[in-house]
């Protein structure tokens, strides 16, 4: 993923009030995907290590992928 998350918040821009307080923020569209992204990266690395943590059994995805086919689940 390109962009650092010092590099995305410096593309944002600010809509302010009469007063001059920051109200609302600005960001565009792709700017905007590259912050999902990177966080939706940091959820999938909180849940793995979750997981890797919690000493439950895991299942390799290409199992799990074969057991959802069988169940008629398009994976």
């Amino acid at each position: 993923m390109n962009g650092t998350f010092r590099e995305l918040r410096d593309a944002a821009e600010f809509v302010v009030d009469a007063q001059g307080r920051r109200k609302a923020v600005l960001l565009d569209y792709a700017v905007w995907k590259k912050l999902m992204y990177q966080i939706e990266d940091m959820e999938d690395s909180a849940e793995i290590e979750a997981s890797r943590t919690s000493g439950e059994e895991t299942v390799p995805w290409e199992e799990a992928k074969a057991e959802l086919r069988a169940k008629g689940i398009n994976v």
